[in-house]
């Protein structure tokens, strides 16, 4: 994975193949502490201690479909490339909490990416879910939520060409701050992103 979008995707799927109801997504800027860091908050089943301890081990994981689980490793292995670390918080029956810090200004500190369609992927793929977002930077906060997004649909189906296109509107609009943001990056020549 080549962007921090990807990984919100592989970390929110991974808390619904745990019986997820509700997937939090936090991103935060802080140019003050060169720090970004990124959280999944999840309500599933949560981990015992040994399994959240060894998580991020490529070799470990809990499936029965294939032998190794990457995703936890290679966004440990972007965290440490780009000066930062990851934690995963993890509780039987109450949830888990994965978040990796990265140094904001790291030349190898992977862009952000396409959030909006990680957010309209999740949110259309599994509208039984509900998916928050929020980002905050040292002049921006932007801000969107699944239920509150299909409380304003009424009787539309949320599965319909309608809801759909409402629904990519509506991640435009909460996601402008961002892309705001993402230009500023980018004509301040810090590295790749």
């Amino acid at each position: 994975m080549e962007e921090l979008a990807l990984h919100m995707l592989d970390l929110a799927e991974n808390s619904i193949a745990a019986g997820a109801r509700r997937v939090d997504i936090r991103v935060t800027e802080d140019p003050a502490s060169d720090r970004l860091v990124l959280e999944v908050r999840d309500d599933g089943s949560g981990m015992p201690e040994e399994v959240a301890r060894r998580a991020a081990d490529p070799f470990f994981t809990t499936r029965q479909t294939r032998p190794v689980g990457l995703g936890l490793a290679l966004l440990d292995q972007a965290a440490r490339m780009a000066g930062g670390s990851l934690r995963i918080e993890s509780e039987p029956g109450v949830g888990t909490t994965v978040r990796a810090e990265f140094q904001l200004s790291h030349p190898d500190r992977q862009p952000l990416g396409d959030v909006a369609a990680t957010l309209l992927a999740l949110a259309a793929g599994h509208p039984e879910i509900e998916f928050s977002y929020e980002h905050r930077g040292a002049d921006f906060s932007t801000r969107f939520d699944t239920a509150e997004f299909r409380r304003s649909l009424g009787d539309v189906a949320p599965h319909s060409p309608a809801a759909i296109s409402a629904l990519r509107r509506a991640l435009a609009e909460a996601l402008r701050a961002l892309h705001r943001d993402s230009r500023q990056e980018v004509s301040h020549g810090s590295g790749n992103h």
